[in-house]
C-alpha cells in the first residue's frame, strides 16, 4: 500500500479521479489518499513516516531535504499560483509599489510574490509585506481591502474572482511552475512497483480529464477540491499532463531564493532532490 498526502488543490484533482474511477486498483496497487488541511500537519506525516509520498511545493521540498529529510521529488504537477488584488486601480504588478501584501513568509507564496515582483523591475523592499499564513485568512484581508494583494492557489483564484477580484500576473504566465510529487527515499526503494503502478494510473487519470468535459468531475472539483457549485461549468483546469520531472530552471529558482534568504547552504545542489525513474 502508498500512503500519498493530498490537500485542497488542483494538483490533487489526478489523483482524486484515479481513485473515483479505479485506476489505481486497475494497475494493481493500493493507494490511501490521505487529506490534510494544514501543510505543517502534511509535512509531519511525512517525515515522520505516516505517509509515504505528497504533493507538495518545491520550496517546501527542498527545505526538507536540505534539513536533513531524505526524500526525493518523482515528477511535477500542473496548478499554478495567481497574483491577485481587489483593487480596480491596480492592473500590472508597479501598481503593487507602496502596498501591503500578504504573504507567508519563506513559503511557495512569499516565492511567488517575489517572482512576480522581480519579473517586473520591482524589489520586495517596493512592498510592505503582511505576515498571513493561512490561506482563507488572506483571501479574506484581500477581499476586505486590507492588504492590497497576494498570492493564491485554485479554489481560491476562482472564490475571489467570484467575489470582484482579479488576477495581476500567474506563475505559468512567467514560465514557472512549483509543485510536484515526493517520495521518501525509503518508499522509493521498497515500493518500486507500487509507485510505478501509482504514476500508470495517474497518468491514465489524466487522459480521462482532458477527454471528458468538466461535469463529469464535478464532485471531486466541489467536494474533494472546494469548487463553490455554481463556479464549477466556468472552472479552468490546469494543462494537466502526464507525469514528467520538473524543469531544473524552476529548482534552481527555488533554490537560489532559499539560499538568498539563508534558509538553506548556500552549496546545496537542487539536483539531489530529483528522481527520474518513474517518468516513462
Amino acid at each position: 500500500m502508498l500512503k500519498v498526502g493530498v490537500m485542497s488543490s488542483m494538483d490533487y484533482v489526478p489523483l482524486a479521479v484515479a481513485r473515483e474511477k479505479g485506476l489505481f486498483e486497475k494497475y494493481g496497487v493500493k493507494v490511501e489518499l490521505q487529506k490534510f488541511y494544514s501543510a505543517n500537519e502534511r509535512d509531519a506525516a511525512f517525515q515522520s513516516g505516516n505517509i509515504d509520498g505528497t504533493v507538495i511545493d518545491y520550496t517546501g521540498a527542498i527545505l526538507q531535504k536540505a534539513g536533513g529529510v531524505d526524500l526525493k521529488i518523482t515528477s511535477a504537477c500542473n496548478a499554478t499560483f495567481c497574483l491577485m488584488t481587489a483593487d480596480s486601480t491596480i492592473r500590472q504588478i508597479d501598481g503593487l509599489k507602496g502596498k501591503t501584501v500578504s504573504v507567508s513568509r519563506n513559503t511557495v507564496i512569499d516565492f511567488c510574490i517575489e517572482t512576480a515582483l522581480q519579473s517586473a523591475g520591482i524589489s520586495p523592499d517596493d512592498i510592505e509585506k503582511q505576515e498571513i499564513n493561512k490561506i482563507p485568512i488572506r483571501l479574506e484581508m484581500l477581499l476586505n481591502g486590507k492588504s492590497a494583494a497576494t498570492a493564491l492557489p485554485d479554489p481560491f483564484i476562482a472564490i475571489a474572482e467570484m467575489k470582484g477580484a482579479h488576477s495581476i500576473v500567474c506563475m505559468e504566465h512567467l514560465g514557472y511552475a512549483v509543485t510536484g510529487i515526493m517520495f521518501k527515499t525509503a518508499a522509493i526503494e521498497q515500493k518500486t512497483a507500487e509507485i510505478e503502478a501509482f504514476y500508470s494510473a495517474y497518468n491514465e487519470a489524466v487522459d480521462y480529464i482532458k477527454s471528458h468535459p468538466v461535469e463529469d468531475i464535478k464532485t471531486i472539483l466541489t467536494e474533494d477540491i472546494g469548487f463553490p457549485e455554481p463556479l464549477v461549468q466556468s472552472v479552468r483546469l490546469p494543462d494537466y499532463t502526464h507525469a514528467g520531472m520538473p524543469q531544473e530552471k524552476d529548482i534552481h529558482a527555488v533554490t537560489v531564493w532559499l539560499q538568498g534568504k539563508k534558509l538553506i547552504p548556500g552549496d546545496f545542489s537542487g539536483e539531489s532532490v530529483l528522481d527520474s525513474q518513474f517518468i516513462k
